[in-house]
């Protein structure tokens, strides 16, 4: 009798054993993100589970990122994912080269690294992802601040950029591509540049001082989906809406809003939710092996053409104002 009990509770054993052995996953990886809490991420983050879904083999998808929009706190996560052993790493850095030790370390343990959205330095990733080129989102910025000056019944005016953090790698670069493009548009006079720290607080409060520094301003723009809120909102709270303009790129269903009471005329953004999916899949493909020096396969969103630095432009960013806000508003 105790022979048969040994063996019915061996056999249960094995057979949990097996049963827990068929549902870990076949790789993991981790996600990390500027900050927890910031919509156009969470989007991402679907688009990520979308993918994981998608591939054949079972892709756990570990979400994360630090309270505050850090180097030090990603470089803390990061630094967690490889004692856990992850597969890959995707991640939209705080700093562009604070995060390369700890990613060549991840890399050095096998460990396949893809930056999106705002990239790491060459040497800490293989792939970076932009969501676009970053010269069309300089076009389309500098384009929307025009439009928007024009919607403030003025020839010319003043306009200022409320950017994220000093350090945000895509922030800079796109600043630059609209430094580049501002030339074609003599009407529109650069004041300031400032930095929010893709915090709704601090970026409100920039926002105030730029409206009382420059009497003649006529467009903020803000490359980033947090503070383009919040000067939207500062805009509104000033009674400034139809004299100032906030354009730049945010998400439909945190402007939606704001595009219905004036403060926005038009903005523009990728799809987050693409976003998420196509690093995800590229991820994947590189620890499976399935990429060559020159393309990676991102799945729905076609083939990504790698630069010899490994950078690539997922797609075009979509502008969005009064035909269409309400409609993606519900989607992202």
């Amino acid at each position: 009798m105790k022979i048969v009990k040994i063996l019915k509770s061996t056999l249960l054993a094995t057979g949990l054993l097996a049963t827990a052995m068929a549902q870990a996953a076949d790789y993991r990886i981790g996600l990390v993100v500027k900050a927890q809490g910031i919509g156009f991420f969470e989007a991402a983050y679907e688009g990520a589970k979308e993918a994981s879904a998608e591939i054949k083999d079972n892709v756990e998808i570990i979400y994360t990122g630090p309270v505050t929009p850090t180097a030090e706190g990603q470089i803390e996560i990061v630094n967690s994912l490889i004692s856990q052993r992850v597969d890959a790493i995707v991640i939209s850095a705080n700093d562009t080269d604070a995060l390369v030790p700890i990613l060549k370390k991840a890399q050095k343990r096998g460990i396949k690294v893809v930056s999106f959205d705002s990239g790491v330095a060459a040497p800490g990733r293989a792939v970076h992802l932009n969501p676009s080129s970053n010269a069309l989102i300089g076009q389309i910025n500098v384009d929307l601040a025009a439009e928007a000056v024009k919607a403030a019944n003025s020839e010319k005016g003043d306009i200022a950029i409320l950017s994220a953090t000093p350090t945000a790698t895509n922030q800079n670069i796109w600043i630059g591509e609209m430094k580049k493009v501002l030339p074609q548009h003599p009407e529109l006079n650069l004041v300031a540049t400032v930095y929010g720290d893709d915090l709704a607080d601090k970026s409100y409060r920039e926002t105030q001082g730029l409206i009382k520094t420059y009497p003649n301003l006529k467009a903020i723009v803000a490359p980033t989906s947090v503070g383009i809120v919040a000067a939207a909102q500062a805009v509104t709270d000033m009674g400034k809406t139809g004299e100032i303009y906030v354009t730049g790129l945010g998400l439909p269903s945190e402007l939606a809003g704001h595009v219905e009471s004036g403060a926005v005329k038009s903005f523009a953004i990728w799809n987050p939710i693409d976003l998420g999916y196509a690093a995800t899949t590229i991820a994947y493909n590189l620890v499976t092996g399935n990429a060559t020096k020159t393309e990676v396969d991102m799945g729905r969103m076609g083939t990504a053409q790698l630069a010899e630095d490994g950078s690539a432009a997922m797609a075009k960013p979509f502008i969005y104002n009064s035909s269409n806000v309400a409609k993606f508003a519900k989607i992202f």
